[in-house]
């Protein structure tokens, strides 16, 4: 199997089942959709995974260890907490962005489908708090972060919101750079939604561009 995955046949017809997932929805979606949307015969799905069950763990085992390279990498590039938090979220959404298809299964069927991605999901969800404990830990060493806040809650913090940037992204028809949220978000993890005693703030462009996309979608 392990050379299987390395083929080009294996990565053309997982890629061609990511779209049909994302189209569909992945219990709606049927092999011979996938075998259509990917140039080949239904049976030769058959060679390179167990059904279609398979095809959607393999797609999350293949993005945990993706995701899970990518974010150390992006956070490694950075010198302080904050830079290091910058490039995780940018790392993120800049991911996402990218893979499109890949997004919108994740964020749609990971709850919907539970009982199949469990594992991975874990795994990865863990590999992203154990990063953000990381930083959190430097940032109080530099005296840029807190010293007394909760890291659990931050930790469920920074991840939902930056879910909830993806999901709205998504939901929006894909019509803004996700990328750019990443300053943004920084600068709202940091800083908060309110301003200093006797101080006010309207000028703050990359928190109006937050609220401009990622606001109430009704």
């Amino acid at each position: 199997m392990a050379v299987k995955r390395n083929s080009d046949k294996y990565h053309q017809i997982l890629t061609a089942a990511i779209k049909v997932f994302a189209e569909r929805g992945f219990s709606q979606s049927t092999i011979s959709q996938i075998a259509q949307e990917a140039g080949v015969a239904d049976g030769t799905i058959y060679l390179y995974f167990k059904n279609k069950d398979d095809i959607l763990v393999q797609f999350y085992e293949r993005m945990t260890e993706h995701v899970s390279i990518r974010f150390w990498e992006a956070v490694q590039q950075g010198q302080t907490a904050l830079e290091k938090l910058h490039n995780l979220i940018h790392a993120h959404l800049e991911l996402f962005q990218k893979e499109p298809n890949g997004a919108i299964v994740y964020q749609g069927e990971t709850h919907l489908q539970w009982r199949l991605v469990q594992e991975p999901t874990r795994q990865m969800s863990k590999m992203y708090r154990d990063v953000i404990s990381k930083i959190v830990a430097l940032g109080q060493d530099e005296g840029t972060i807190r010293g007394d806040l909760y890291v659990g809650l931050v930790k469920r913090l920074i991840n939902g919101a930056v879910e909830e940037v993806i999901n709205t992204w998504i939901h929006t028809g894909r019509d803004h750079d996700l990328a750019a949220m990443a300053e943004p978000l920084v600068e709202l993890f940091i800083n908060g939604i309110g301003t200093p005693k006797g101080q006010h703030d309207t000028g703050n462009q990359a928190l109006q561009q937050l609220v401009n996309h990622c606001g109430d979608m009704t």
